[in-house]
């Protein structure tokens, strides 16, 4: 199990983790949660409003103990799902939006970013699990904070191949097909995207990748 930072109050658990460790003061594996996170990042740059008890957590992997056939670009997809898994142990019906986002539904209860710093990659998760912003939704279970981010490091340890991931998440693809996407700062619809077996999409002839 890798080492646990907590935190009770940061800007942003991501921003953080990432000073720590090109400053070198951390060195992964290892993970960052708090409390309450006051400058968290959404995707596209976006803010993630904060609400108290919610799950703020960022955590760091060598590249190299990433699985064998895991590509960068298939990283977002990778780690959501595992996630996503690990909610459905305690019979949430969180589902995936792609690439990195969860929904209950209709409406967002989290999401997930990536980024690559040095040799390692770091993703930053927040998860409304006490309360939800206007526009939003909390988690569909109750849940202690620290026994999922256990169960779902127990999940990453585990280095399940991207096949055996990628073959579960297709079969809910379909979810995405009434929601849309961003490419080049565009909305474009998922309703007829075709999934490649990277995680990337074809719409409109247009191969698109997850670059959060």
């Amino acid at each position: 199990m890798l080492q646990i930072i907590c935190l009770d109050r940061i800007d942003s658990t991501q921003t953080y983790l990432k000073e720590q460790l090109q400053n070198k003061k951390f060195h992964a594996p290892i993970a960052v949660s708090a409390e309450l996170q006051t400058n968290g990042i959404g995707s596209r740059d976006n803010s993630w409003k904060s609400q108290k008890g919610n799950l703020f957590l960022s955590f760091a992997l060598p590249l190299e103990n990433l699985p064998d056939d895991l590509k960068i670009e298939s990283a977002s997809i990778y780690f959501a799902f595992l996630l996503k898994e690990a909610l459905a142990s305690f019979s949430s019906k969180v589902w995936i939006k792609w690439p990195n986002d969860f929904y209950l539904d209709d409406k967002k209860v989290g999401g997930m970013i990536t980024n690559i710093v040095d040799k390692n990659l770091v993703c930053g998760v927040g998860l409304n699990i006490a309360d939800a912003p206007d526009g939003f939704t909390k988690l569909d279970v109750e849940i202690d904070k620290k026994v999922l981010i256990k169960n779902y490091f127990k999940n990453i340890e585990k280095k399940v191949l991207w096949k055996q991931v990628f073959s579960k998440y297709k079969l809910e693809f379909y979810r995405n097909q009434n929601f849309f996407t961003h490419s080049n700062g565009v909305k474009v619809s998922l309703g007829d995207a075709e999934l490649y077996d990277d995680g990337s999409l074809n719409i409109n002839g247009e191969r698109i990748y997850s670059l959060r």
